[in-house]
Order: C-alpha cells, then structure tokens, then sequence
C-alpha cells in the first residue's frame, strides 16, 4: 500500500514511473491538508523561492504555483517527473534524490517533504541536503503520515498484510509524536511550528477503493486480494461510496542565520 507504508511493497520508491498516471489520479491531492498548513506555518506566499523535495506527480509544486510563489519541484523517478512537469508548465521540476539535489546551496527561501524523507536511504543526510538548499534563516517543512492508529487506512493495511501472511509494518520514528520536530533540530534547525491535521481519502465505489489500495500490485495479487480490501473497508462505507479519515503530522523549522 504504497502511500502509507514506511517501506512499500507494491512498488520501488526509486521505480515508480509505472504508476504515476495512477497514483496522480487516486492519490496526488490527498496530502491537501498537509500542504497548506506547511503554506501557511512557513510564509509561502508570492515570490517566495520554494522547492518541494519527492513532489511526485506535482499537485503540491501546482498549488504553490497558484500561491504566486516560484516554484520548483525534485522527485526521483522519471515518470513522476514527467506528470509533473505536465502539471505545472512553468516550473523547474528535476529528476534527483532527497540526499543529493541538483541545486546550489542557499537556492531556495522555503524548501518541504511531503510523504517522502521516509523513503530516504539515510533521512539525517535528507535533511542536511534540504538545509544547504535553503537560505540562510529560510525555513524548512516536512510532514508525513500519523502514527497508524489514527489511520482508517490502517485497517485495509492490517487486513492486506493478514491475507498475505505478513507482519503489519511498525510505525517509524517520523511518524510518531515529536518525531518529525527532533529530526529537524538533529540537523540543526530551530522549529518553530508544528501540529497534527485531518486528511481524508475517499473512493465511490469498489473498483477504485481496490485499485487506490493496491495501486503497483501485479495483476494476479490485485485479483486475490481484492475481496479481502473490500471486507475490510466495510466500515468505512458510506451512502457515496468509502470514507476513511487519516491524519499526517508536519513540522516546520528555520535554518540559522
């Protein structure tokens, strides 16, 4: 379940390109809570120099975009580059690892993480290169999800790693309370917000709440494990299809200078 798991199993965070239309259509706007409360905490408003590191498909770097702010995205895999630079014309969005940007130092008065530096081999040198990207007394902000048991979506992961005769994934550091603030103060930073927002998922009917869970699975796991998404997410429906209520932390510190 790619877009909450520590570690994904349904697809190489480094390999995505095969589900980037996917996951644009399903999950790209998602995470909307999330950005604007990191907008809001770090300023970001016209002219602001912003860059968001593992943008994915794009929809954050378009809504800083419409925010007036220069915007600029970096994601590893190719394909997710590709959607977009589709997305947002008008935006530098370069192929590039969270611990090595293709920028100069100081480039950037904002720079954010959405949902990404857990995918980074090593998340204390993600931070160091998402603080040389920023200037100096700029901001960075990152957030991610909340620990499991605030996640409908925890339950469809349970029941998925049940049928498959796994061990549900451990909450990581990042994603529990204070997580998120002490790594940005081990890289040095001073954090100066920090908070916990509602993020909702929604699918109207059960192809798309199979295909949303399973986005990345080979064909053969989707058509085994389709019943066992769909019992699990029973209470969950509603009238207009499922509704599961989430939570992502965020975090948002300055750099000193």
């Amino acid at each position: 379940m790619i877009r909450e798991s520590e570690a994904p199993h349904a697809a190489d965070p480094h390999g995505w390109s095969g589900v980037a239309e996917g996951w644009a259509e399903l999950w790209g706007g998602f995470a909307e809570p999330a950005w604007r409360a990191l907008a809001d905490v770090t300023g970001i408003g016209p002219s602001s120099r912003t860059l968001d590191v593992g943008c994915g498909s794009g929809e954050f770097v378009a809504f800083l975009d419409r925010l007036g702010a220069s915007a600029a995205g970096a994601d590893p895999d190719p394909g997710m580059v590709g959607v977009a630079r589709s997305r947002v014309s008008g935006a530098e969005v370069r192929v590039g690892d969270a611990e090595r940007l293709p920028w100069p130092d100081a480039a950037f008065d904002v720079v954010t993480a959405i949902n990404a530096l857990q995918f980074a081999d090593d998340t204390d040198d993600a931070v160091a290169e998402l603080v040389r990207v920023t200037v100096p007394g700029g901001l960075v902000g990152i957030s991610n999800w909340a620990e499991s048991d605030r996640n409908d979506l925890g339950t469809i992961d349970a029941a998925v790693a049940a049928a498959a005769g796994e061990d549900v994934s451990k909450d990581g550091d990042l994603r529990k309370p204070g997580g998120l603030e002490a790594l940005l103060g081990d890289g040095g930073l001073e954090v100066v917000a920090a908070g916990l927002v509602e993020v909702v998922w929604e699918a109207p009917d059960d192809d798309v709440l199979v295909r949303g869970v399973l986005l990345g699975e080979e064909p053969q796991v989707v058509a085994a494990t389709a019943a066992t998404v769909i019992e699990a997410a029973r209470p969950f429906r509603t009238s207009g299809g499922y509704r599961f209520v989430n939570a992502f932390r965020y975090a948002a510190a300055r750099k000193p200078g």
